[in-house]
């Protein structure tokens, strides 16, 4: 957990699994410790979405749209062949171009444009096709996400994107491979050691 401001880390695990508890745990830590976010910059895990509101049920979720694209465009391969599955990879497209308000309402038109055109009929699709179904995945997850798409326009000191602290693990994974010699008791010794004087510097 980061604070986006400061690119300071505000809680940490070592190897653990993103489930409720492990979430609720760390949240709950960080606002003991004093933390009171306004808002918070996540992927789409439900469950860290549910402890995040159960911590701080005022705090402003804003999804991930790195997640959202990345995750939609894989869903509708690179050359679909539906006409539904091309249109809608349209959409998904233009996520990373909106910057202002004109923008997002165009973006918000055109899924509104897709579902009156495709919406019931890729509902009807048999899910049990892999091709479908991820077509109908990627239609549910944009008219799922889009309510928490664009809090960043709004306050720009919210990020629309996790890329900060996908890159602060990045670098962590890359001075772990230095250490190849690192015990398994270790690595969580060092782990705190380099969050500790990163936080410092």
């Amino acid at each position: 957990m980061l604070d986006g401001l400061n690119g300071k880390a505000v809680d940490y695990r070592y190897r653990i699994k993103e489930n409720y508890a492990t979430a609720h745990e760390i949240f709950q830590n960080a606002k003991d410790g004093g933390a009171s976010p306004i808002a918070i910059t996540v992927d789409g895990n439900t469950s860290v979405i549910r402890a995040l509101k159960t911590v701080w049920p005022n705090i402003t979720i804003q999804r991930c749209l790195a997640h959202i694209q990345r995750q939609g465009l894989s869903w509708l391969r690179r050359y679909p062949k539906s006409e539904a599955a091309k249109e809608l990879r349209k959409v998904y497209l233009v996520i990373f171009g909106i910057e202002n308000y004109r923008q997002r309402d165009e973006f918000l038109n055109a899924i509104l444009v897709w579902e009156k055109r495709y919406g019931q009929f890729v509902k009807s699709l048999p899910s049990k096709n892999k091709v479908f179904g991820d077509l109908q995945r990627a239609r549910s997850l944009l008219l799922n996400a889009w309510p928490d798409m664009f809090h960043y326009l709004d306050d720009r000191k919210i990020a629309p994107t996790t890329n900060l602290i996908e890159g602060y693990f990045s670098t962590v994974k890359g001075k772990y491979k230095q250490h190849h010699g690192l015990s398994k008791t270790t690595r969580p010794k060092y782990l705190s050691w380099y969050i500790y004087l990163k936080n410092k510097s």
